[in-house]
């Protein structure tokens, strides 16, 4: 079953606390998830600041920039990955570097038949 691993973090502490991820270890994780078979993609994200958030109201189309609410920790980036279930998601997701300092939301996707 597929998981999304979804990396949240205060942006302006993601970086600057002792226990803070550098990009070797996030590199080296992302690698050992991809040798192990289980990851389908990984991508970081940019700052919040470059969102647009897109809506439509009745037909009519409105862009906003940035997220679409106030929040402390922002979404930083994700994997997806394949994994038995849910239990085993959770084990890549809790050796994700960035949880240490921010959290990682792990979900199913549900499938589309398109």
């Amino acid at each position: 079953m597929k998981y999304l691993c979804l990396v949240y973090s205060n942006e302006q502490e993601l970086h600057t606390q002792p226990d803070s991820p550098k990009d070797d270890e996030c590199f080296a994780y992302a690698q050992a998830v991809q040798e192990s078979g289980r990851m389908l993609a990984a991508e970081a994200l940019h700052p919040v600041e470059t969102a647009t958030t897109v809506r439509m109201r009745g037909g009519k189309l409105s862009i906003t920039d940035g997220p679409f609410a106030e929040t402390k920790e922002q979404l930083a980036g994700f994997y997806l990955i394949e994994a038995r279930d849910l239990n085993e998601a959770i084990q890549i997701g809790a050796k994700i570097p960035a949880a240490r300092v921010g959290c990682v939301e792990v979900r199913p996707v549900r499938e589309l038949d398109v």
